[in-house]
């Protein structure tokens, strides 16, 4: 019986061996992209870094990454009224709130930003600054190619409300609230972030930029036209070694915070919200994979995105 339970794995086992078929996978090679990261708030100056998209085997290092930002197209920006061609300008030519931007839009700090040697396609013209209700068109020329993009600078929406919640294990710290009625028969899509106006030893600012968090992007999909209350934590580096390792994404009580909360359009949304899925599921095996958007037509990737802001200051008090 032990010999027949042997040659039989031994047919088995040559079967599949025969079966066996060789499988050549065609995968095609790198093609590099255009890559904008384009944004206009309302008050603001379009800003729009131009890049080109990496080989995912290519190495990875400051000099590459430097290397990839392009100086060399064509941009202007048309706002149904004025058309106007962006200049370029070293991070440090442009005025200080547009250095914020940048810092924002890289995710740097404002010290950090200015080093940076790259250059940035803007302007100075106040014809052609954010206005509430009207639509931005980007167009870029580029090795005789055109992109093409569009924006629009919504009505904001303000929140009803925002307040402190002490944390019940240690009253010294806490979250922020808001608390949204979302207006109804529309498509609304938000943003928050934040930043702290404490004033320093310096006559400093505690924060220099507005820092967003985790789930900073959401839209109405689930609650349109209904009222709703959510929390959102701090973000922002710690700069205070007293401040409790187990508490660093809460405020502390007399922290005194601006909120910058943000209505974008469907595409941005679209765009930014996959982008940080696919930014948070980085290195997980099981992770389902992400096509992030391009509003950006003519092949290239990226965002050109209008962001109308409303702010309000919460103090953390009881």
């Amino acid at each position: 019986m032990q010999k027949i339970r042997l040659y039989a794995y031994i047919t088995l086992a040559m079967l599949l061996i025969g079966c066996t078929k060789e499988v050549e996978i065609d995968i095609a090679g790198f093609e590099e992209q255009l890559v904008v990261e384009g944004r206009i708030e309302t008050n603001g100056f379009p800003i729009v870094l131009l890049s080109r998209s990496q080989n995912v085997y290519a190495a990875t290092n400051i000099g590459s990454y430097l290397q990839s930002f392009i100086s060399d197209a064509t941009i202007s920006v048309n706002n149904g009224q004025q058309k106007i061609e962006l200049e370029l300008f070293s991070i440090t030519e442009l005025p200080l709130p547009s250095q914020k931007t940048v810092a924002e839009m890289l995710e740097l700090e404002l010290y950090e930003v200015v080093f940076l040697p790259i250059l940035v396609y803007s302007t100075s013209n106040t014809l052609i600054k954010g206005e509430k209700g009207k639509t931005y068109a980007l167009d870029i020329n580029y090795k005789g190619k055109s992109y093409n993009g569009s924006t629009s600078l919504l009505n904001p929406v303000p929140l009803d409300t925002i307040y402190w919640m002490p944390n019940s294990e240690n009253t010294e710290y806490g979250l922020s609230v808001g608390r949204l009625s979302d207006p109804k028969y529309e498509y609304n899509a938000y943003k928050w972030e934040a930043k702290r106006i404490n004033i320093q030893s310096n006559g400093e600012e505690l924060d220099t930029l507005f820092r967003k968090g985790g789930s900073a992007y959401f839209d109405d999909k689930f609650f349109n036209g209904i009222t709703l209350e959510f929390e959102a934590s701090n973000r922002q580096r710690r700069k205070d070694p007293t401040h409790l390792l187990e508490y660093k994404r809460y405020y502390r009580l007399g922290d005194s915070v601006v909120v910058k909360f943000s209505r974008i359009d469907e595409k941005s949304f679209d765009f930014y919200n996959k982008m940080d899925a696919q930014l948070n599921s980085a290195g997980n095996p099981f992770a389902t994979p992400v096509n992030i958007p391009s509003n950006i037509s003519g092949g290239a990737l990226g965002i050109w995105c209008g962001v109308s802001p409303w702010y309000d200051t919460l103090y953390c008090i009881p």
